[in-house]
Protein backbone atom coordinates (compact mmCIF):
# COMPACT_ATOMS: atom_id res chain seq x y z
CA UNK A 1 0.00 0.00 0.00
CA UNK A 2 3.01 2.33 0.06
CA UNK A 3 2.19 3.52 -3.46
CA UNK A 4 -1.52 4.08 -2.83
CA UNK A 5 -2.53 7.52 -4.06
CA UNK A 6 -6.29 7.74 -3.50
CA UNK A 7 -8.66 8.77 -6.27
CA UNK A 8 -7.28 10.98 -9.01
CA UNK A 9 -9.17 13.93 -10.56
CA UNK A 10 -9.85 11.58 -13.49
CA UNK A 11 -12.10 9.50 -11.21
CA UNK A 12 -14.35 12.44 -10.41
CA UNK A 13 -14.27 13.59 -14.04
CA UNK A 14 -15.40 10.12 -15.10
CA UNK A 15 -18.60 10.49 -13.08
CA UNK A 16 -19.08 14.06 -14.27
CA UNK A 17 -19.05 12.78 -17.83
CA UNK A 18 -21.19 9.74 -17.02
CA UNK A 19 -24.02 12.02 -15.94
CA UNK A 20 -24.08 13.38 -19.50
CA UNK A 21 -23.20 10.20 -21.42
CA UNK A 22 -24.83 7.38 -19.47
CA UNK A 23 -24.91 4.85 -22.32
CA UNK A 24 -23.45 1.41 -22.85
CA UNK A 25 -21.43 2.67 -25.79
CA UNK A 26 -19.80 5.44 -23.71
CA UNK A 27 -19.12 3.04 -20.85
CA UNK A 28 -17.48 0.52 -23.15
CA UNK A 29 -15.22 3.23 -24.54
CA UNK A 30 -14.21 4.44 -21.07
CA UNK A 31 -14.31 1.17 -19.13
CA UNK A 32 -10.53 1.10 -18.77
CA UNK A 33 -10.69 4.50 -17.02
CA UNK A 34 -13.28 3.15 -14.60
CA UNK A 35 -11.14 0.13 -13.81
CA UNK A 36 -7.86 2.02 -13.47
CA UNK A 37 -8.98 5.24 -11.75
CA UNK A 38 -11.96 4.06 -9.71
CA UNK A 39 -12.40 0.31 -9.25
CA UNK A 40 -8.76 -0.55 -8.55
CA UNK A 41 -8.15 2.33 -6.08
CA UNK A 42 -11.36 1.37 -4.28
CA UNK A 43 -10.15 -2.23 -4.01
CA UNK A 44 -6.86 -1.03 -2.56
CA UNK A 45 -8.66 1.21 -0.07
CA UNK A 46 -10.85 -1.65 1.12
CA UNK A 47 -7.85 -3.95 1.39
CA UNK A 48 -6.11 -1.40 3.62
CA UNK A 49 -9.14 -1.29 5.92
CA UNK A 50 -9.86 -5.02 5.99
CA UNK A 51 -7.54 -5.74 8.90
CA UNK A 52 -9.86 -3.76 11.18
CA UNK A 53 -13.27 -3.90 9.50
CA UNK A 54 -13.18 -7.19 7.64
CA UNK A 55 -13.66 -7.89 3.96
CA UNK A 56 -15.78 -5.53 1.90
CA UNK A 57 -17.47 -5.84 -1.46
CA UNK A 58 -17.85 -3.31 -4.24
CA UNK A 59 -21.34 -2.97 -5.67
CA UNK A 60 -21.65 -3.66 -9.38
CA UNK A 61 -21.75 -0.53 -11.57
CA UNK A 62 -24.85 -1.60 -13.50
CA UNK A 63 -28.25 -0.31 -12.41
CA UNK A 64 -31.27 -2.60 -12.08
CA UNK A 65 -33.65 -0.78 -14.40
CA UNK A 66 -36.41 -3.39 -14.54
CA UNK A 67 -38.81 -1.43 -12.36
CA UNK A 68 -37.42 2.07 -12.83
CA UNK A 69 -38.59 4.85 -15.12
CA UNK A 70 -34.93 5.92 -15.35
CA UNK A 71 -33.35 3.49 -17.79
CA UNK A 72 -29.79 4.83 -17.43
CA UNK A 73 -27.71 1.65 -17.43
CA UNK A 74 -24.97 2.69 -14.97
CA UNK A 75 -24.85 4.03 -11.43
CA UNK A 76 -23.55 7.55 -10.92
CA UNK A 77 -21.18 6.39 -8.17
CA UNK A 78 -19.09 3.51 -6.91
CA UNK A 79 -20.02 2.16 -3.51
CA UNK A 80 -18.62 -0.54 -1.26
CA UNK A 81 -19.76 -2.08 2.01
CA UNK A 82 -18.08 -3.95 4.82
CA UNK A 83 -21.13 -5.78 6.12
CA UNK A 84 -21.05 -7.19 9.64
CA UNK A 85 -24.68 -8.29 9.81
CA UNK A 86 -27.57 -8.44 7.36
CA UNK A 87 -28.15 -4.84 6.16
CA UNK A 88 -25.73 -3.50 8.79
CA UNK A 89 -22.21 -2.32 8.04
CA UNK A 90 -19.75 0.35 6.94
CA UNK A 91 -19.99 2.08 3.57
CA UNK A 92 -17.81 4.29 1.37
CA UNK A 93 -18.75 5.96 -1.91
CA UNK A 94 -17.17 8.05 -4.64
CA UNK A 95 -19.18 10.08 -7.17
CA UNK A 96 -19.03 13.36 -9.06
CA UNK A 97 -19.79 15.00 -5.69
CA UNK A 98 -16.71 13.43 -4.16
CA UNK A 99 -16.14 11.13 -1.20
CA UNK A 100 -18.81 9.99 1.25
CA UNK A 101 -18.52 7.71 4.26
CA UNK A 102 -21.45 6.05 5.97
CA UNK A 103 -22.43 3.32 8.36
CA UNK A 104 -25.45 1.79 10.01
CA UNK A 105 -28.61 -0.16 9.23
CA UNK A 106 -29.73 0.57 5.70
CA UNK A 107 -32.61 -1.78 4.81
CA UNK A 108 -35.05 -3.51 7.17
CA UNK A 109 -35.25 -7.26 6.65
CA UNK A 110 -37.66 -9.74 8.21
CA UNK A 111 -37.90 -9.28 11.99
CA UNK A 112 -35.20 -6.58 12.16
CA UNK A 113 -37.63 -3.70 12.66
CA UNK A 114 -39.39 -5.45 15.52
CA UNK A 115 -36.04 -6.22 17.18
CA UNK A 116 -34.90 -2.63 16.74
CA UNK A 117 -38.03 -1.22 18.38
CA UNK A 118 -37.84 -3.71 21.24
CA UNK A 119 -34.23 -2.72 21.93
CA UNK A 120 -35.01 1.00 21.70
CA UNK A 121 -37.86 0.51 24.16
CA UNK A 122 -35.50 -0.98 26.76
CA UNK A 123 -32.47 -0.02 28.87
CA UNK A 124 -30.30 -1.53 26.09
CA UNK A 125 -30.83 1.67 24.06
CA UNK A 126 -28.44 3.76 26.18
CA UNK A 127 -25.25 3.00 24.18
CA UNK A 128 -27.08 3.77 20.94
CA UNK A 129 -28.22 7.17 22.20
CA UNK A 130 -24.71 7.94 23.43
CA UNK A 131 -23.18 6.92 20.12
CA UNK A 132 -25.62 8.99 18.06
CA UNK A 133 -25.05 12.02 20.27
CA UNK A 134 -21.28 11.78 19.73
CA UNK A 135 -21.74 11.58 15.96
CA UNK A 136 -23.95 14.66 15.97
CA UNK A 137 -21.41 16.58 18.06
CA UNK A 138 -18.45 15.60 15.88
CA UNK A 139 -16.68 18.28 13.87
CA UNK A 140 -17.89 18.26 11.19
CA UNK A 141 -21.02 16.50 12.42
CA UNK A 142 -22.31 13.32 10.86
CA UNK A 143 -25.78 13.44 9.34
CA UNK A 144 -28.20 10.92 10.82
CA UNK A 145 -31.00 9.56 8.64
CA UNK A 146 -33.68 7.32 10.09
CA UNK A 147 -36.13 7.42 7.14
CA UNK A 148 -38.84 7.84 9.78
CA UNK A 149 -42.46 6.82 9.55
CA UNK A 150 -44.85 9.73 9.03
CA UNK A 151 -46.79 8.52 12.06
CA UNK A 152 -45.80 6.60 15.17
CA UNK A 153 -45.62 2.79 15.13
CA UNK A 154 -48.81 1.01 16.09
CA UNK A 155 -49.18 0.72 19.84
CA UNK A 156 -46.53 3.33 20.66
CA UNK A 157 -47.85 6.35 22.61
CA UNK A 158 -47.24 9.77 21.10
CA UNK A 159 -45.44 10.92 24.25
CA UNK A 160 -42.99 8.01 24.34
CA UNK A 161 -39.59 9.47 25.40
CA UNK A 162 -37.86 7.81 22.43
CA UNK A 163 -40.59 8.26 19.85
CA UNK A 164 -38.18 9.67 17.25
CA UNK A 165 -35.99 6.57 17.37
CA UNK A 166 -39.01 4.28 17.35
CA UNK A 167 -40.23 5.89 14.14
CA UNK A 168 -37.00 5.00 12.34
CA UNK A 169 -37.11 2.41 9.57
CA UNK A 170 -33.35 2.54 9.10
CA UNK A 171 -30.49 4.31 10.85
CA UNK A 172 -27.55 5.63 8.85
CA UNK A 173 -24.76 8.06 9.70
CA UNK A 174 -23.09 9.84 6.78
CA UNK A 175 -20.36 12.41 6.20
CA UNK A 176 -19.59 14.04 2.85
CA UNK A 177 -16.22 15.53 1.94
CA UNK A 178 -16.57 16.76 -1.61
CA UNK A 179 -13.34 16.69 -3.63
CA UNK A 180 -10.53 18.02 -1.38
CA UNK A 181 -6.93 17.91 -2.57
CA UNK A 182 -6.16 14.98 -0.27
CA UNK A 183 -8.62 12.82 -2.25
CA UNK A 184 -5.69 11.94 -4.52
CA UNK A 185 -3.43 10.92 -1.62
CA UNK A 186 -3.27 8.01 0.80
CA UNK A 187 -4.96 10.25 3.38
CA UNK A 188 -8.19 8.75 2.03
CA UNK A 189 -7.38 5.60 4.00
CA UNK A 190 -6.96 7.57 7.24
CA UNK A 191 -10.15 9.58 6.71
CA UNK A 192 -12.34 6.55 6.01
CA UNK A 193 -10.78 4.56 8.85
CA UNK A 194 -11.33 7.43 11.31
CA UNK A 195 -14.97 7.85 10.27
CA UNK A 196 -15.72 4.14 10.45
CA UNK A 197 -14.16 4.00 13.91
CA UNK A 198 -16.36 6.91 15.00
CA UNK A 199 -19.43 5.08 13.69
CA UNK A 200 -18.43 1.75 15.23
CA UNK A 201 -20.39 2.05 18.52
CA UNK A 202 -23.62 2.67 16.59
CA UNK A 203 -22.93 0.09 13.88
CA UNK A 204 -21.98 -2.58 16.42
CA UNK A 205 -25.06 -1.82 18.53
CA UNK A 206 -27.23 -2.25 15.45
CA UNK A 207 -25.52 -5.52 14.52
CA UNK A 208 -26.12 -6.84 18.04
CA UNK A 209 -29.74 -5.74 18.35
CA UNK A 210 -31.15 -5.63 14.81
CA UNK A 211 -29.58 -8.42 12.76
CA UNK A 212 -29.79 -11.02 11.31
CA UNK A 213 -32.45 -10.61 8.65
CA UNK A 214 -34.04 -13.99 9.36
CA UNK A 215 -35.11 -15.62 12.58
CA UNK A 216 -32.41 -18.20 13.48
CA UNK A 217 -35.19 -20.47 14.73
CA UNK A 218 -36.51 -20.75 11.19
CA UNK A 219 -33.54 -22.94 10.31
CA UNK A 220 -34.34 -25.55 12.96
Amino acid sequence: MAAYSGFSPAAVEFYDQLQVHNTRAWWAEHKSTYEREIRDPMRELLDALSDEFGPARIFRPNRDVRFSKDKSPYKDHIGAIAQIEDAVGYYVQLSARGLMTAGGWYSPLGPQTARFRAAVDSPAVAPLETGLAKLRRAKPPFSIDGSPLKTRPRGVPADHPRIELLRCTQLIATREYGTPQWLSTRKVIDVVRKDWRAMAPVVEWLADHVGPGADPADGD
